[in-house]
């Protein structure tokens, strides 16, 4: 996972509420819900390419950031909500979709109502991804959505190259940070081709590197948030450090990373763009 500003400003709202679960992979037979709720930007994202906008009651304002969001344009005119218990009793939600959370601090006002909930995991990888689509077009009772959306997504990937050709790559962030296996951007670097400096170095999947341990590794590529290809604060100062400028650059929205949904698409035509243009073969 990347490091981000605060984003789950309502994840941690399901674990407060006495939720009914939702069978995640049958669709709504009689009825689809026309209150559906989000607690979490990656749940934002799915409903917006899933649901009826009619059928959204509430999303967390991160859907409407631009450094987060994927698809922040399309939040414009729905309602959307910081996590308080206020907004959220308003609502009055029919389904309420979020990630799985702990925590029940900021909804020990609600009272203990019973709200169909569906918990969509984490995504890093693509089968992942698959499964969410799955899971949240069944529950806002749009399967075939999913389906369609998915296919699309498979026959986007299946052309894709890898022309990363076993060269090591180092996702790097703001203060040292370098993210490791078993995530999204791993997933991503696997699709492309190339080796991930985390494994080859034993790295858990969220590690702190030095300026002078990634200067020894030198790996073939380094790949940074394309918010960071100035410098803008302390923590993006590091990255351009002169022992770091021989090393080609991939350059990624955070956007297209934070969560595990369609945006998955952009980053992996990307990622394979921009190796080919270090190559001399692209554009």
């Amino acid at each position: 996972m990347t490091v981000v500003k605060p984003l789950l400003v309502g994840a941690v709202l399901a674990g407060a509420l006495s939720a009914a679960p939702v069978d995640r992979d049958a669709p709504h037979q009689n009825s689809r819900p026309q209150r559906t709720l989000s607690l979490n930007l990656c749940t934002d994202q799915l409903l917006l390419a899933l649901a009826d906008r009619g059928q959204i009651a509430g999303l967390t304002h991160n859907v409407a950031d631009p450094e987060l969001s994927a698809v922040p344009t399309l939040a414009r005119g729905l309602p959307l909500h910081r996590g308080s218990a206020e907004q959220l009793l308003t609502t009055n939600p029919d389904l309420v979709v979020g990630m799985p959370a702990s925590g029940s601090a900021p909804l020990a006002a609600l009272p203990r109502e019973h709200y169909p909930l569906l918990d969509v995991p984490h995504a890093n990888r693509i089968e992942d991804i698959y499964r969410a689509i799955r899971q949240t077009a069944a529950a806002v009772g749009h399967p075939e959505r999913g389906a369609a959306l998915i296919a699309d997504m498979q026959r986007e990937l299946a052309v894709l190259p890898s022309p990363g050709r076993g060269r090591v790559a180092a996702y790097y962030q703001r203060r040292g940070y370098m993210t490791g296996t078993g995530t999204l951007v791993d997933d991503l670097m696997t699709r492309a081709g190339l080796v991930n400096l985390a494994a080859t170095l034993g790295k858990p999947p969220l590690a702190q590197v030095s300026l002078e341990e990634m200067v020894a590794a030198d790996p073939d590529f380094l790949i940074v948030e394309s918010a960071t290809d100035t410098v803008s604060d302390q923590g993006s100062e590091m990255l351009h450090h002169p022992a770091l400028k021989h090393i080609p650059r991939i350059s990624i929205p955070q956007a297209w990373t934070v969560c595990g949904g369609p945006a998955y698409v952009r980053a992996a035509r990307s990622f394979a763009a921009q190796i080919a243009q270090h190559d001399g073969r692209g554009a």
